[in-house]
């Protein structure tokens, strides 16, 4: 009996400071995967986000995440209002503008 509790024996020493090394890479090889196919991307785009929202005047076309298409008709720090139609304005949190269409006509010249 003795000889099987030798068997199951860990084998030695040899893999000491290689198996640390190599128990790591696999993670830092993860963390770099995950870091450029989906950290910088989100980062840039809500970077990209940020400029257009920051960049908003008066006389822009906008889309707002609800699916609302308008005229920009006024702006705040944090708000920015919408002509949706004819006399029908609503005001926006500037955050829930989801792309700039282009300017009118109108405000071009």
């Amino acid at each position: 009996m003795d000889f099987l509790a030798y068997a199951m024996g860990t084998g030695g020493g040899e893999g000491g400071q290689g198996s640390a090394l190599g128990a790591i890479m696999p993670l830092i090889l993860m963390f770099a995967i995950f870091y450029f196919l989906l950290i910088r991307p989100q980062q840039k785009k809500a970077k990209d986000h940020k400029n257009l929202v920051a960049s908003l005047k008066k006389g822009d076309r906008v889309i707002s995440s609800g699916g609302l298409h308008g005229v920009v008709t006024g702006t705040t720090d944090d708000s920015v209002t919408m002509e949706i139609a004819p006399k029908i304005r609503v005001k926006v949190n500037r955050n829930y503008i989801a792309a700039v269409m282009g300017r009118t006509n109108q405000e071009k010249q």
